[in-house]
């Protein structure tokens, strides 16, 4: 079974709410390949514990969904704070953007 940890992990930073909405990812597609893989087992106890998965499953979703959500805005909000900075100094926003250029232009050019 492949799991997509390792494309997360090659990645410069992961944010911790990050790592934790692709293993919620993970884990319900696990689980959903899980309840497909015993449909077959009739057993009482295969009964309780699919009900009990199926439950999980669905509250991890809802999980999954929530975190995205509050990712969404938390970045929207950052975006316009920015932006308003920037509206608001235009000129030091545009003097740092040069001095960030021209420090990263000496870097790559002494290489």
């Amino acid at each position: 079974m492949a799991t997509d940890t390792e494309s997360l992990e090659q990645g410069m930073e992961v944010s911790p709410r990050a790592r934790v909405m692709a293993d919620l990812k993970i884990l319900t597609r696990d689980a959903e390949d899980l309840l497909r893989a015993t449909v077959g087992d009739v057993s009482e106890k295969a009964k309780e514990a699919r009900v009990r998965m199926t439950a999980a499953l669905e509250r991890a979703k809802i999980t999954c969904a929530q975190l995205q959500e509050q990712t969404g805005a938390t970045a929207r909000a950052a975006a316009r704070k920015a932006d308003n900075l920037i509206r608001e100094h235009p000129y030091e926003s545009l003097g740092v953007a040069f001095g960030v250029g021209l420090l990263l232009g000496a870097l790559l050019a002494r290489k």
